[in-house]
């Protein structure tokens, strides 16, 4: 009978839970956006340099892309739905520890702890997306990664109309946000437990698919060329969403405010290109939504650097769309060559971007006090040529039934 009722929730896509994990999502990412929306003051209000503005973002970022695969690799064999508010209540205590630190030590700390927050929640979460998915894989993993860009893109905004104003403290009001995040965790990995009771072959994978080595070893190197595709892609990232508000501050001399609607632009368009990558990568393909996605940013990255107040807009538009468009469909793409190790391959991909864009934010902060903002903005630009390896890649082999291994 549980087999009966797994096949026929495998048949179908749950909206509901699909909201309610992107939900989640979104406060989690929200959570570790008031990290990088504090910059401005925190620069003021203890003397930062980018170099350690840098560490901040890779201790936030390495942390939770380090845990990741982990947490997915332990859950893939003993899944623990209670573990996405445990997560919640750490990155709570996180904003609490923001607001009251006195100095670069203490931000660190406080840091830390949203990272590991970070790394709990994002392999269930997509472990729930892919359960609640039915066929429409693609699609299920754009509605979850939506809520992380909505949460993502809110940093300007708290920089403009929270930090700004508020200071420091200002991170005392997210400590709400994280409270609303709990309640929602507590209902999802409620449903999750009930799905899991359902659904044991999920759980215990008895069924995987043997493979031959040759096909091993190709698993291996698509992986490979993926992670390249992912550098690329959140090093590029990394140079827009964390720097090229002081690039713009510098070259224009704008306030922060001001400032901050650019880079608001960016990301509010990658919302949008995230929640159309998965269904295009359903009809289409992923390999092909991937290849967009690098390649098709090229121009209008070369152009940015150079543009004026006016056409940076519509540039910065069309770079955030283009450029999320495969942050879900890199996930799904990789699932599907691993049905078996859901877990696993979510924590590595998400984690792997995560990581990426935190080593890439150290990086640059670092060439930045060495060189100058301008000199590291244009060289970021040529990182989008790094798409043509994406050629390499094998086409997908999209699952057309409902059935798999999670």
């Amino acid at each position: 009978m549980a087999t009966l009722e797994a096949a026929k929730q495998q048949a179908k896509t749950i909206y509901p839970i699909l909201g309610l994990v992107s939900a989640a999502h979104l406060l989690n990412d929200s959570l570790q956006a008031v990290i990088t929306a504090s910059y401005p003051v925190l620069q003021e209000a203890l003397s930062l340099t980018f170099t350690q503005l840098g560490f901040i973002t890779f201790a936030l970022y390495f942390t939770s892309s380090v845990i990741q695969p982990f947490v997915g690799a332990i859950a893939d064999s003993r899944p623990s739905p209670f573990i996405l508010p445990i997560g919640m209540f750490m990155a709570m205590l996180g904003m609490f520890g923001l607001g009251l630190a006195p100095a670069y030590w203490a931000i660190l700390a406080a840091v830390l702890f949203v990272g590991v927050a970070s790394a709990m929640f994002h392999p269930e979460g997509a472990r729930i997306a892919y359960m609640a998915a039915g066929p429409r894989r693609g699609l299920a993993q754009s509605i979850f990664q939506v809520g992380g860009n909505i949460g993502s893109a809110l940093a300007p905004l708290m920089t403009a109309y929270i930090f700004f104003p508020f200071g420091q403290k200002g991170a005392y009001w997210f400590i709400l946000l994280a409270a609303v995040g709990l309640i929602i965790q507590i209902f999802v990995a409620r449903w999750y437990g009930q799905q899991l009771q359902l659904m044991p072959t999920i759980v215990r994978r008895k069924e995987q698919k043997k493979v031959t080595s040759d096909e091993r070893s190709g698993v291996k190197k698509s992986i490979f060329y993926v992670i390249v595709l992912v550098f690329a892609r959140s090093w590029f990232s990394a140079s827009i969403g964390t720097y090229f508000v002081f690039f713009l501050m510098e070259k224009f001399d704008l306030s922060i405010p001001n400032a901050q609607i650019y880079i608001f632009t960016y990301m509010g368009a990658g919302i949008i290109g995230t929640l159309l990558g998965g269904p295009l990568s359903d009809k289409y393909g992923r390999r092909n939504v991937i290849l967009l996605s690098l390649l098709g940013t090229l121009p209008f990255a070369l152009i940015l650097p150079f543009s004026g107040l006016i056409a940076a807009y519509p540039l910065l538009f069309l770079l955030g769309l283009i450029n999320h468009s495969s942050f879900s469909v890199t996930v799904v793409y990789v699932q599907e060559m691993m049905p078996g190790k859901v877990g696993m391959v979510s924590g590595l991909i998400t984690g792997l971007a995560f990581g990426m864009g935190a080593l890439g934010s150290m990086v640059l902060g670092i060439l930045i006090d060495l060189t100058s903002i301008s000199t590291v903005i244009v060289a970021c630009s040529f990182m989008p040529l790094l798409g043509f390896i994406g050629f390499m890649l094998p086409p997908d082999k999209r699952q057309k039934s409902g059935a798999a291994h999670v």
